[in-house]
């Protein structure tokens, strides 16, 4: 069966639909008005093989907060619905990316509880028409909706650009490991027995 699920958000501040096939190619198609953004999500659905249909409308007027972070709840919901009862997944996954000066950590859990530790110092405020203060947002909303542990450190760098691309890469890169089915395992990677 398909790892597959739609969620449409709509609210005074935003109206955002998105789909997600968790086992895909990595193919996108994604237009949330904020041009870095976009190239992050491109990113992000390219490196951690899942196939992202989203559209977004927001008031850019005020700002990007609502959009990202609102997106970052739409795509956390979809995540978490696509992922079904999560029998035979991994469960952890983390990944160390380079991005020329930057080096980034992202280690993930699906664990069924929300967790962000966030440690992305940057210099630049705003990265094109992007806001760096929005990453933070867009990962503890994706955490949070997504009911997962999240960890993202920057271990070297000062491009503000290749910092935030180097974390959402390996933030991909952890989930897809995370989300891979291991056919040792038969049931729910918890001595739980449910996440």
């Amino acid at each position: 069966m398909e790892r597959r699920a739609e969620v449409t958000r709509k609210t005074k501040e935003t109206d955002i639909k998105a789909s997600i096939l968790i086992d895909g190619n990595g193919e996108y198609n994604i237009n949330t008005g904020i041009g870095f953004f976009d190239h992050m999500l491109s990113g992000f659905a390219r490196h951690g093989f899942f196939d992202i249909e989203l559209a977004a409308s927001g008031d850019l007027e005020v700002d990007g907060h609502h959009t990202v972070e609102d997106t970052g709840i739409v795509l956390g919901q979809a995540f978490a619905e696509a992922l079904g009862d999560k029998k035979s997944i991994r469960r952890f996954g983390d990944c160390i990316l380079p991005m020329d000066d930057a080096l980034v950590l992202a280690a993930v859990d699906i664990s069924g509880r929300h967790y962000l530790d966030f440690d992305l110092e940057m210099n630049a405020p705003m990265v094109g028409d992007f806001d760096t203060e929005l990453v933070k947002e867009f990962f503890y909303a994706f955490a949070d909706s997504a009911k997962i542990n999240v960890h993202i450190k920057k271990i070297n760098g000062s491009n503000a650009h290749h910092i935030i691309e180097a974390a959402f890469k390996a933030f991909a890169r952890a989930l897809d490991s995370a989300v891979s089915k291991d056919g040792r395992n038969k049931g729910v990677p918890s001595t739980k027995g449910v996440l």
